[in-house]
């Protein structure tokens, strides 16, 4: 007997008949002699529902009020799955976050697991029963609720399954697997029968919604055996694992794409050691998350510095940098909004010089203008403007011969 933990996003468990199904495929792998953990997220757009019913009452409501508000939607699914479960006669036991053992650091809306107690899911296991677990939640030392950030049921269920140490974790969703970029955008993407934990990793952080970037960070860090399958249709999925098969001439595997980026520019900076570390530490403190950064040295004693963050996050950032202006000494502050980020991602770059320049040179003739990059071992980032997105993800998927990838097959 195994033991076997599955997440189902939003839209598969987004109807009480899809709740059915769900309940359906947890009693197959039941059936098959294993033990099983479910990790679900909200129903369908509840989530978006609680939000704009809390943006109905404020404009800024306080991270703690929506922490407490957008953790029931979770609850309200695994209560019902597990009477879904409990009708068709299996033992079932719906978890929160905090009753499953999950603690978090003292972070509102944007938590990181800090312990996991596994034995409040192994005693309901080792009465027979089904656990039901809340994601994308759980709980401080001091009894608060916290949440983990958007998609953070796929970090809740492969924490689940490094802390069980579960045999697999299945992340099923609606989509058969994790493709060389969107299908939705591109037709002629390809699905990918095993991606590496790094590359998942670079193409998560990178836009690709496919799962979330700390659940590939625990997979790697605890060699996690994980699976993107489709909850809808009996497929194999794509498997992450530590190394795949490079396949010939095959540089590039994923594109990945994000809108609502912003550039900002921080003008006018001293230009001294103690500059960027100061600027930066002052927006990690209030927890902004930076992309790309560029430095501009216009003279030997003032600089600017630009960087990139997501778009919802302007108001904030602007306020931050206004309250330590004295403090950070700058001039003045410039931003443009309207952008987008397309990036290439494949373990096979780090072997293959030229590949940035082919990047730039495919957008180049299609008249696209490159505003900012970012490169790694592993990938290459461009920040463009949000109209060229789309075209930009078409040329480079068709450069690249995405459409063309072979893969071997593996067994999900």
């Amino acid at each position: 007997m195994g033991l076997v933990v599955q997440k189902f996003g939003g839209t598969s468990v987004g109807s009480i008949e899809r709740i059915k199904n769900v309940a359906n495929r947890v009693i197959d792998t039941v059936q098959n002699g294993d033990k099983v953990v479910v990790v679900v997220s909200a129903m369908g757009k509840s989530t978006d529902q609680l939000v704009s019913m809390a943006s109905g009452i404020t404009k800024k409501p306080s991270n703690r009020e929506m922490d407490m508000l957008l953790s029931t939607g979770e609850q309200v699914t695994i209560s019902l799955l597990a009477m879904a479960l409990q009708e068709q006669g299996y033992e079932a036991v719906s978890l929160t976050g905090w009753q499953a053992g999950i603690y978090t650091e003292a972070c509102h809306s944007n938590a990181r697991i800090s312990n996991f107690q596994e034995k409040k899911i192994s005693k309901h296991l080792a009465e027979g029963k089904i656990a039901i677990v809340a994601g994308f939640q759980g709980v401080t030392n001091d009894n608060e609720i916290t949440t983990l950030g958007r998609g953070g049921s796929d970090t809740t269920a492969v924490a689940l399954a490094a802390g069980l140490n579960a045999d697999r974790c299945d992340i099923f969703t609606d989509v058969t697997g994790v493709f060389t970029t969107d299908p939705r955008v591109v037709k002629e993407a390809r699905k990918l029968n095993s991606i590496s934990y790094d590359e998942m990793l670079e193409l998560a952080n990178l836009g690709a919604g496919v799962l979330h970037p700390r659940a590939v960070e625990f997979a790697k860090n605890y060699q996690v055996k994980l699976t993107v399958r489709s909850s809808m249709v009996e497929e194999e999925g794509t498997m992450i694992e530590e190394e795949v098969s490079v396949e010939e001439n095959l540089v590039v595997r994923g594109l990945a794409f994000e809108s609502n980026v912003t550039k900002i520019s921080v003008c006018n900076m001293p230009n001294n050691l103690s500059g960027l570390s100061n600027l930066f530490t002052t927006l990690a403190a209030n927890n902004i998350n930076v992309d790309i950064i560029i430095q501009n040295v216009s003279d030997s004693e003032n600089t600017n510095i630009s960087f990139s963050i997501h778009s919802e996050k302007l108001a904030e950032t602007l306020d931050v940098l206004e309250e330590n202006k004295s403090e950070l000494q700058f001039e003045e502050i410039r931003y443009e909004t309207g952008l987008s980020k397309v990036s290439i991602v494949g373990s096979g770059m780090i072997s293959n010089p030229g590949v940035a320049g082919q990047m730039f040179k495919v957008l180049s003739d299609q008249g696209i203008f490159i505003k900012m990059v970012s490169t790694s071992e592993i990938k290459v980032s461009t920040v463009l403007d949000q109209s060229d997105m789309v075209k930009a993800v078409e040329v480079l998927h068709e450069a690249f011969d995405l459409s063309n990838i072979k893969t071997p097959q593996v067994n999900a």
